[in-house]
């Protein structure tokens, strides 16, 4: 079975860091935020139970790392009943071969996320044109090729639950990548967002490094329906979280969330709409 497996020809170590890489954060109880890199994993479930699940794969070269760190909060010789993924892009998928390898464990997306991650259809290349900072000029460095997974990857069940993260539902917010998903928990109203916002400016380097935090719209280089992103973020505001982690940026929670989210809602034209760039022609208004 593991013949079937394969990164995109491209994939690579980025040189890329932040200050908060290797830091973990407990946001609740059962779930817990930790970068590496620039980029976030989420591990979910009771600590020390074997009853858990891995959201997203991290960066290229990371999974020593992702092991490492899911060993120390549930034990030794621990893994996941299952990989969810928020979306395929590089920077979440950079060490899922090497998990699945290790752990043995099937991976869920959603649908549309299927022929990125299935080896049949690559990502529209990063924009180093659009507006914003190093980080939008250092993305034709990304990787784009779709990876081979398959038949380790599944799609998430059309009822909206969530394999193995009970509580939990899968809401489809597109537009950064065509079956981005969030996870949503109504009963602490706990997000686990993905890209579909972020709590940094990911398309400055020094935010990027710094970790300034602020919600900010998906990343702009690597985002082509900023009208579906719009209308997903409207779609996460509606629900309410009072605690989210996205895939870049320190997680949030309380009134500096849901008035940033608000804002963001409202003003996500002038906020993460770029100005220029060769996906948002059209779509400024």
């Amino acid at each position: 079975m593991d013949q079937e497996l394969s990164y995109g020809s491209d994939y690579k170590f980025i040189p890329a860091t932040s200050i908060g890489s290797g830091v973990g954060i407990t946001v609740v109880p059962d779930v817990y935020c930790h970068t590496i890199q620039i980029v976030n994993f989420c591990l979910a479930g009771t600590p020390g139970s074997d009853d858990f699940v891995l959201v997203d794969a991290g960066m290229p070269g990371s999974a020593d790392d992702i092991v490492s760190v899911t060993e120390e909060r549930f034990g030794a010789g621990s893994r996941p009943k299952a990989i969810l993924l928020t979306h395929g892009h590089f920077d979440h998928v950079g060490a899922i071969i090497e998990l699945i390898k290790h752990w043995q464990v099937p991976v869920y997306a959603h649908e549309l996320e299927l022929p990125f991650l299935t080896g049949k259809t690559k990502y529209p290349k990063p924009d180093p044109s659009v507006e914003g900072g190093l980080v939008a000029k250092m993305s034709p460095l990304f990787p784009n090729e779709p990876i081979n997974l398959g038949s380790w990857v599944k799609p998430l069940p059309a009822d909206g639950n969530v394999p193995y993260l009970q509580g939990f539902r899968w809401i489809h917010t597109p537009g950064h990548s065509p079956g981005h998903v969030s996870f949503f928990r109504k009963e602490d109203r706990m997000l686990i967002a993905g890209d579909a916002f972020v709590t940094v400016r990911q398309d400055s380097l020094y935010k990027v490094i710094t970790q300034e935090e602020e919600v900010n719209g998906p990343p702009r280089y690597l985002t082509t329906d900023w009208q579906a992103a719009w209308a997903s973020v409207k779609t996460l505001y509606d629900i309410k979280p009072a605690y989210a982690v996205t895939g870049h940026g320190k997680p949030m929670s309380g009134e500096v969330l849901t008035e940033g989210l608000q804002k963001l809602a409202n003003e996500f034209d002038k906020i993460a709409i770029p100005d220029y760039g060769k996906y948002t022609d059209g779509q400024k208004h």
